[in-house]
């Protein structure tokens, strides 16, 4: 395996044709160091159905190099927007597979937003993901 930084990066933007302006969806940026054993995944925006399917795919395509039993999962959310009610299951989904692909440790480094905070603890412990850590900065 490589050791030097892999990246991924996907960024959807969709144009809003009631307003005619540029409404900014969710990006995300995966990237595996298999050096320090982490993979870093960096989310921002607000993320639709399609935008979170899209980022799942791509988090499956860079594990499928990799032991996550290996590998801690850092995920910057510091610029992440909370969850629309219709994604909350895609989300919960994401914490089951995070908890199911068996990484060291997973931590979610957040904005200090107690709404984001609750609502990403609430679906840590739905899906037992007892290796979670959420840290306000």
């Amino acid at each position: 395996m490589k050791t030097a930084l892999r990246k991924m990066q996907s960024d959807f933007m969709l144009n809003s044709s009631n307003s005619g302006r540029d409404v900014h969806m969710g990006k995300f940026i995966l990237k595996t160091d298999s050096a320090k054993k982490v993979i870093d995944i960096e989310l921002e925006g607000t993320f639709t159905e399609e935008d979170g399917l899209k980022s799942i795919q791509a988090y499956k395509e860079t594990i499928s190099a990799i032991t996550p039993a290996d590998y801690q999962l850092q995920i910057d959310c510091r610029k992440l927007n909370v969850t629309a009610p219709e994604v909350v299951p895609l989300l919960e989904g994401c914490f089951i597979m995070f908890k199911s692909d068996g990484f060291v440790r997973v931590n979610l480094t957040l904005e200090n937003n107690p709404v984001l905070k609750m609502q990403l603890s609430r679906l840590g412990r739905k899906a037992g993901l007892e290796n979670l850590e959420i840290i306000s900065v």
